[in-house]
């Protein structure tokens, strides 16, 4: 089977809107997250989450395009421009129908859907925008990006929850590998970050009421955690057949080596309290990657700061590396950038490809007191220097839908 790596990054996340700002910001250990600016949350139980700062969608698209397209649409368009800057991919004519796009979004345009609905109720049916469908619907960001590129392989958009991004990258990297495509822009974008979207996670429970001090919201494993906080962004890579790469001597940051899948088939948001989906999905990467547990060196945790949530995680590393779940040094950067939803597979399998790249793994900020039952490293408070052979990250979905990719050095 083909060698699939990786050759470009391009993140907008709540700590930058550049993957270097992300990177530094992680390793610095700054927060993302403070109160609500995009709509007036007085009255919310919820008025804290981690939104993007001072993007400007018109550095990146056409004024007539910022208008025709939801936020999150703008956040895919301007790291996907990133990753393939940082890549220095060239979509040529020759080239286009082995180059695919495949970019999902866990809820794509609700705040554009949000809208329309009002001017439908306040105005009347003739005044809903003839843009409004191809501006809202989760496939445009993968369709304008091929439309933008040229790019004319393979071109789909994945939906998986909390999980989508990862299993977008998963997907590409199979696509890869089995010889549909010789590069794909890979990954997702969220930006739900709006009134439906926090009232409806603040009803299930789901999110952290700590309105009062948001910079210490987000803190996984930590025993005084109260729920997770809503993100938003985007996370996309360039994936590459390794020859292709090599041929057009292309940065190669890392190798994907395994992509694991699994169902709880449990729960419609809750996982099995013994942890048998996120076990299977683990071991499912390791299977693929002909690894052993003993061979990772890092895990990106999907450590959403739920109670739940991260216990469970917990158990199933324990259940598949066994005595080598306490050598592994194990984050979660939600604790920076909060979670963002259909997009944090795709900044998650970012920071594992450069912590692969840069021999640095970034810290679990907030984490001051963890239960007993967390007892793994999970890299408290400060970024650590060392060697990253191996990384490994994990996505759990509503629904019980698992993902794992697994990264490492090209050798």
């Amino acid at each position: 089977m083909r060698r699939v790596v990786v050759t470009g990054i391009g993140l907008i996340s709540p700590l930058g809107n550049s993957t270097g700002a992300t990177w530094e910001g992680l390793l610095a250990g700054q927060n993302g997250v403070g109160p609500i600016t995009s709509f007036d949350a007085d009255g919310y139980a919820v008025r804290i989450a981690a939104e993007i700062k001072d993007f400007d969608a018109a550095d990146w698209l056409e004024p007539k395009e910022v208008k025709k397209f939801d936020r999150f649409i703008h956040y895919a368009v301007a790291a996907a421009d990133m990753a393939l800057e940082s890549s220095g991919l060239e979509i040529t004519e020759a080239e286009a129908p082995r180059v695919g796009v495949v970019i999902g979004s866990g809820i794509g345009g609700l705040p554009l859907i949000e809208r329309q609905y009002d001017r439908l109720l306040k105005k009347g049916p003739r005044f809903v925008s003839a843009f409004f469908i191809p501006g809202a619907i989760i496939n445009m960001a993968s369709g304008l990006i091929s439309i933008r590129t040229g790019a004319k392989g393979p071109n789909s958009a994945t939906v998986c929850a909390c999980s989508t991004s990862a299993y977008s990258i998963g997907d590409a990297f199979l696509y890869i590998r089995h010889g549909y495509a010789d590069a794909i822009i890979a990954g997702g974008a969220e930006a739900v970050i709006n009134p439906l979207t926090v009232a409806g996670f603040a009803s299930m429970r789901a999110l952290s009421t700590r309105n009062d001090e948001p910079e210490r919201a987000s803190r996984p494993w930590d025993k005084d955690r109260d729920g997770f906080v809503i993100g938003e962004g985007a996370g996309i890579v360039i994936l590459e057949e390794l020859e292709h790469a090599k041929r057009r001597g292309a940065p190669i940051l890392a190798e994907v080596l395994g992509f694991g899948m699994s169902s709880d088939a449990y729960h419609i948001s809750a996982p099995s309290a013994d942890g048998d989906g996120g076990a299977r999905v683990m071991q499912a990467a390791l299977d693929d990657a002909k690894l052993n547990p003993e061979d990772v060196d890092y895990i990106n945790a999907h450590g959403t700061s739920t109670q739940h949530g991260d216990r469970v995680e917990t158990i199933a590393i324990k259940t598949v590396f066994g005595d080598a779940a306490y050598n592994v040094a194990i984050s979660s950067t939600k604790s920076m950038t909060g979670h963002l939803l259909g997009a944090a597979g795709g900044l998650e399998f970012s920071i594992a490809a450069l912590s692969v790249a840069h021999d640095a793994v970034p810290p679990t900020i907030n984490l001051d007191n963890p239960e007993p039952e967390n007892d793994l490293d999970y890299v408290p408070h400060e970024a650590r220097d060392m060697r990253v052979d191996v990384a490994l990250t994990n996505s759990f979905g509503f629904g019980g839908t698992n993902a794992c990719l697994i990264v490492g050095k090209p050798k």
